[in-house]
């Protein structure tokens, strides 16, 4: 296992602090391998994202590719009792 030393500042290392003591996280290094495992996630997801709708801009969906769902969801709306 690999072990990253680092330095943070005194506010941030007491928010750590009361994160273990509301029993949030177990240690400071638990906190800060949820951070990085976080940080991650949160950036492979934009990434897919970014590839999702460049996707859709190089080769946007036609209007028959996607009419149907406008017409499907006005039919379900339309067979409401309201």
């Amino acid at each position: 296992m690999t072990q990253l030393v680092t330095r943070i500042d005194d506010e941030l290392a007491a928010l750590i602090d009361q994160l273990i003591a509301e029993g949030a996280v177990e240690s400071r290094s638990d906190a800060v391998r949820r951070g990085l495992h976080t940080l991650i996630d949160q950036y492979r997801r934009s990434q897919t994202a970014q590839a999702i709708v460049s996707g859709y801009l190089a080769l946007p969906q036609s209007d028959d590719e996607g009419g149907w769902t406008d017409a499907a969801a006005i039919a379900m709306i339309e067979e409401e009792p309201w």
